[in-house]
């Protein structure tokens, strides 16, 4: 059932991505699609819970919010018949669907889902062998060393991460060779920097650098801190190559904060 929300999203965000801006249906549909990606983010909190990753719960949850935020103001652009300029909620629409249309893909079908599974557990034990590190593949998504046993999932994949620069860099209007550079400069680099976490996270566990807590201390902390400074990095030199993305997360922001302070100065004016 999820899965069909989730389709349902995307859909609805690649129509309202691609319906003329002239006509005043695009913002409901684009609400619509945002909608239906809230449900499927507030949704995810349960996994996460039950694998006690709690930095994802919150940053699910966040990222839930501010799809219905998102929402709810096309929505009231809708009613109101505005086109704010630059049209920020247009802009993240179309961001949000062509990263949604490279992710999903991996995230619902199987052959593609293991595929990019098998690729990124090979990388990892050639890196493991390459620094002559004796691991050994268990079965074929599973690393083992010294008697511990890591099995790499989609989320081991980056292909989130990779989802989001190529969804922010396709929606953005700019030279090819702009773009080129962008994409050069995140999606090989986020993937290499992926590779060495992996390895980070099996070799602490491996050979229990942090104790009994190893895999939790490693993964949970340590290889979270590092992949958002990494992030935070590649983002920042992106936008210096295409600045037109800074009026887009700017935008996002202002929009989410002012909304947050308009309701909350209506709760307390309220009391």
């Amino acid at each position: 059932m999820i899965e069909n929300i989730l389709w349902i999203a995307v859909v609805f965000m690649l129509l309202g991505s691609i319906i003329p801006k002239s006509m005043k249906a695009r913002r409901a549909v684009s609400a619509a699609g945002w909608g239906f990606f809230s449900i499927h983010w507030l949704y995810q909190p349960l996994h996460y819970i039950e694998i006690r990753d709690y930095f994802n719960v919150v940053l699910v949850i966040t990222v839930g919010i501010i799809c219905l935020i998102i929402a709810y103001t096309m929505l009231k652009e809708y009613r109101e018949g505005t086109s704010p300029n630059p049209d920020i909620t247009s802009m993240a629409t179309s961001a949000t669907a062509l990263g949604s249309l490279f992710y999903f893909p991996f995230a619902q079908m199987d052959f593609l889902n293991i595929w990019i599974i098998s690729q990124v557990t090979d990388n990892v034990l050639w890196m493991l062998h390459l620094l002559s590190v004796p691991a050994e593949m268990t079965a074929w998504n599973k690393v083992a060393l010294n008697g511990y046993q890591v099995e790499i999932i989609l989320a081991c994949t980056a292909i989130e991460s990779i989802a989001l620069f190529i969804g922010l860099i396709a929606s953005v209007d700019a030279p090819f060779k702009r773009l080129a550079a962008a994409f050069l400069a995140s999606v090989p680099v986020i993937y290499i920097l992926n590779i060495i976490r992996d390895v980070f996270v099996i070799v602490a566990y491996g050979y229990q650098w942090f104790g009994p807590n190893s895999f939790e201390i490693a993964h949970h902390t340590i290889a979270k801190i590092g992949s958002g400074f990494a992030l935070f990095v590649i983002a920042y030199v992106v936008m210096r190559i295409l600045p037109e993305l800074v009026d887009l997360i700017e935008g996002v922001w202002l929009l989410v904060t002012r909304f947050i302070q308009k309701l909350f100065y209506k709760v307390v004016g309220n009391q």
